[in-house]
């Protein structure tokens, strides 16, 4: 197919999870009636027992948040870096494709496939929707279901800010955790004191954009309670050419072309973008969720046209290959593959089986990636905390009672186009209804 774009025991007297946090230097966003809630250094070294912690102050953490706060819920919100929402700032290049109108189960990748139905269908694109209709926040759609601010990202953290605010949270940030134990509350040490409360939700994202303070902090406070960890790896990511494909491509960076980018049985048509490295774009993002370091994969770069057709047609005439190429291909890229594989000159020059080469060769043309451009290029984190440890309408972690995982830690990846960003409120919302 191608695409278009049960509560158990608590373990006790584990050990504390050590955490070094990366600080940035970033106010919070001037949202009046929102900064009342945010606290920084000034606060209290021990606060009283909340009903709930949530650790992480982004799109998964603040929607929790804010629904366990709507039903009368004591939260605390701690966000390591100086900003909320930081990840959401930064993305859709500034205009955050904050949902996708047709984000369904079979937009997302994870070991076991069903796990993100229950909260997909709890809290619906349509849900967020309205919310941000309800913030006046006006918005688009680019293309395939994909939904960006008509203004900026930031509208988005604002919209959630003021939300946090009327359901009465607390918002700490450079709150950096250093320690979470058990003793009947979680305790949670901190850079500002010690925290304890009944519920405790992380939501600490994955490895993806560290310059923005990604870390594996909630991968080990998973394996510290027990729960499983999948491998991870770079998802949504440029792949890098191997140097003697780099040598043959050199000169492309720039070109863009609509292919049909496959690997095995899964594929996706939308552009691929020649880079200095190696190959990105959207169809070339997509594929690299699914693929494993070595495996290659087969692009059609003239999905819209039968090339031997065209080919055969002109087979009688004096025209150049490269210019009968040139009608649907960039000529830039013509002239490279025909100066590599097939020397330009006039069609009736070329026998029936080498024009067959020819076709076949842009239809298929197999490459196979060095690497990719890794978490520091990655826009998510493939892999993640074990669904089979969670509950799927709770989000709460089998074997440990009042503890959850959300949002990109989980072992939920969802493809290009704004499902990672509906995955993040849908499990943050259905965790917010249990805490």
């Amino acid at each position: 197919m191608i695409s278009r774009h049960g509560e158990g025991h608590a373990h006790r007297d584990c050990p504390r999870v050590e955490f070094l946090p990366n600080f940035f230097d970033i106010e919070p966003p001037d949202v009046a009636l929102a900064q009342r809630t945010i606290l920084g250094d000034e606060v209290k070294k021990e606060s009283a027992t909340k009903d709930v912690i949530v650790i992480g102050g982004g799109a998964a953490g603040l929607m929790c948040a804010i629904e366990a706060g709507k039903r009368g819920r004591s939260v605390l919100v701690m966000e390591h870096t100086e900003k909320i929402g930081k990840k959401i700032g930064i993305s859709g290049g500034g205009w955050c494709n904050f949902t996708n109108t047709g984000s369904t189960a079979a937009n997302f990748l994870s070991q076991n496939p069903h796990f993100c139905k229950s909260a997909l269908a709890r809290f619906t694109p349509g849900d967020f929707i309205r919310l941000v209709e309800k913030h006046n926040i006006k918005h688009h759609e680019k293309k395939l279901g994909q939904l960006f601010c008509d203004g900026s990202s930031q509208e988005i953290v604002e919209m959630l800010l003021r939300e946090c605010a009327e359901a009465g949270l607390e918002i700490r940030v450079g709150c950096a955790v250093s320690g979470i134990r058990r003793d009947g509350n979680f305790v949670v040490e901190n850079s500002q004191g010690i925290s304890s409360s009944r519920s405790l939700v992380v939501a600490t994202g994955g490895l993806s954009f560290p310059k923005v303070g990604a870390t594996d902090f909630g991968y080990r406070v998973a394996k510290q309670f027990g729960v499983g960890v999948t491998a991870l790896r770079p998802g949504l990511v440029p792949l890098t050419f191997n140097t003697e494909d780099r040598a043959r491509c050199d000169g492309l960076s720039g070109v863009s072309i609509d292919a049909v980018v496959n690997r095995g049985e899964t594929a996706f048509r939308e552009n691929i973008l020649f880079t200095h490295r190696g190959l990105s774009g959207p169809a070339i993002l997509q594929i690299s969720s699914y693929m494993r370091e070595g495996e290659a994969i087969s692009i059609d770069l003239s999905p819209e046209h039968n090339l031997l057709h065209l080919l055969t047609a002109e087979h009688s005439g004096k025209t150049h290959l490269n210019n009968v190429l040139g009608r649907i291909l960039p000529r830039r890229f013509v002239q490279k593959w025909c100066d590599l594989y097939a020397p330009s000159r006039p069609m009736n020059q070329y026998p029936l089986k080498e024009l067959e080469r020819i076709a076949r060769g842009l239809h298929q043309w197999n490459v196979v990636p060095q690497s990719t451009e890794g978490f520091e290029k990655a826009e998510v984190t493939v892999g993640g905390v074990d669904t089979d440890g969670l509950s799927s309408k709770t989000m709460e972690a089998k074997n440990v009672s009042g503890l959850y995982f959300i949002g990109e830690v989980v072992d939920v990846t969802g493809h290009l186009g704004g499902h990672n960003f509906q995955w993040a409120w849908s499990s943050g919302y259905v965790a917010g209804q249990h805490v």
